[in-house]
């Protein structure tokens, strides 16, 4: 897929959107999406920088590759990992050593 480099504030939301809708399928998505989503606050000033492009680029990696998911079974028994630290939350929802969903 193609996506053209956002070129505004609007166009960021546009995009954060889309790929936040599969969030759960994205390792680590809110540290990622960090860069482009400090661009949406209120009164900042919008400068593209590296960081956000190689955000931008990731995200687009990470929504066009197929993430390796099983289907969980409600009768087993489920493990979740976190991680945190001060820029974000992590974590995983795992079932026989595989993972079910991230979140973040």
């Amino acid at each position: 897929m193609e996506w053209e480099r956002p070129t505004s504030v609007t166009e960021i939301r546009s995009f954060l959107g889309l790929a936040g809708y599969y969030r759960g399928f994205i390792k680590g998505f809110s540290q990622i999406a960090l860069p482009m989503m400090k661009l949406t606050h209120k009164d900042a000033q919008f400068v593209w920088t590296s960081k956000c492009e190689e955000s931008f680029q990731a995200l687009k990696q990470k929504l066009t590759t197929a993430p390796m998911f099983v289907l969980p079974e409600p009768n087993e028994l489920f493990e979740v990992y976190c991680d945190t630290s001060l820029k974000g939350l992590g974590c995983v929802l795992m079932q026989h050593q595989n993972v079910v969903v991230y979140a973040s």
